[in-house]
């Protein structure tokens, strides 16, 4: 089976059923810290301006690295600006380019039309597609299980919960393996203490939700929990699991709040930041990214103390990044 690359999370249900293997370029460019500063050099080189994003700079040079990957589905709306530049730098070095677009919307049959343009696209039927979102599913609910895990029996630590729930826009390639992997995981954890159990009194471990895209500095889970704070609620990850029971496909993909307006994903964080008793957002952006101008309606429409990071590069977390994190804490334990 040949490979297809993803700018994002898609209906990847439609890629394993047309016998394909779906690639988060994402995921391999994240994957070694090191190497992912070599790719976004290489891509400066090639002539990507440096005021542009980290992570499409990665993509760019990602792709380009993986000579196996001759095909990517790529987002144009629903996710990033700079996605239609990217592409016309991939299709200019011979890759080909499939387009998918989430309406702004969410409407109904614009979706429906997207997806069999796709189901079109990569020569399967709706019938092989619908097999593979009930053999996705049963993979999906197993990373629904580890982030009950993480904020109800805190168990789970929050860049395991970040890594298992971010790993579902592609399932590594083989979603059996991986759903053999979350099974094993989740085996584990259960016979853990409750991470939360060594703090006492004033001294409790503080509850963190995090919003925005996935962080290009990986760090900064750990981070957080050497200073006494853990994130229990990762947005965006939880939405690449698409955490809604439903049989009909298209409104699994409605439901998926990520690529629509930042309405419905203010509505999804005030109600499990509830759940989950939270007691501060980060809410992360990355350099150059139009959603840093969101932070604004963000910060009107939620009642919890939010503190904006921004990340450029996968060098790690900076001495400011972290001296601000602090102060944060203390405030929220003050």
């Amino acid at each position: 089976m040949g490979k297809i690359g993803l700018t994002t999370t898609v209906p990847v249900e439609v890629i394993y059923a047309a016998g394909y293997i779906p690639v988060d370029l994402n995921n391999i460019f994240i994957s070694d810290q090191k190497e992912a500063m070599r790719r976004i050099e290489e891509a400066e080189l090639a002539g990507y301006p440096r005021n542009v994003c980290g992570w499409i700079k990665g993509l760019y040079a990602t792709a380009l690295q993986n000579p196996e990957i001759k095909k990517i589905v790529a987002v144009t709306q629903g996710d990033c600006s700079n996605t239609h530049a990217l592409m016309e730098t991939w299709s200019e070095a011979g890759l080909e380019i499939i387009p998918f677009a989430f309406p702004y919307d969410g409407d109904r049959d614009m979706l429906k039309l997207q997806l069999d343009k796709l189901i079109e696209a990569l020569g399967t039927t709706w019938e092989k597609v619908q097999e593979q979102k009930v053999r996705l599913d049963k993979v999906r609910r197993l990373a629904w299980e580890i982030d009950r895990l993480t904020w109800e029996e805190n168990k789970v630590r929050g860049f395991e919960n970040h890594l298992y729930q971010v790993s579902c826009s592609d399932f590594n390639g083989d979603p059996e393996g991986y759903a053999q992997e979350m099974q094993g995981f989740i085996a584990q954890v259960k016979e853990r203490e409750p991470l939360n159990s060594k703090y006492k009194g004033r001294q409790k471990e503080l509850r963190l939700g995090y919003m925005g895209v996935p962080p290009i500095i990986p760090d900064l889970y750990n981070y957080l929990e050497e200073q006494g704070a853990r994130v229990v609620f990762n947005e965006v990850q939880r939405q690449f699991t698409l955490p809604f029971e439903t049989e009909d496909m298209v409104e699994q993909y409605q439901r998926y709040t990520y690529p629509y307006n930042v309405f419905g994903r203010i509505e999804d964080v005030a109600r499990e930041a509830e759940k989950r008793q939270i007691d501060g957002i980060i809410h992360y952006t990355q350099s150059f990214c139009y959603r840093q101008i969101e932070d604004l309606i963000i910060r009107k429409r939620l009642s919890y103390p939010i503190l904006t990071l921004e990340g450029e590069n996968p060098t790690g977390l900076d001495a400011r990044s972290k001296l601000r994190l602090e102060a944060f804490l203390q405030m929220l334990r003050d």
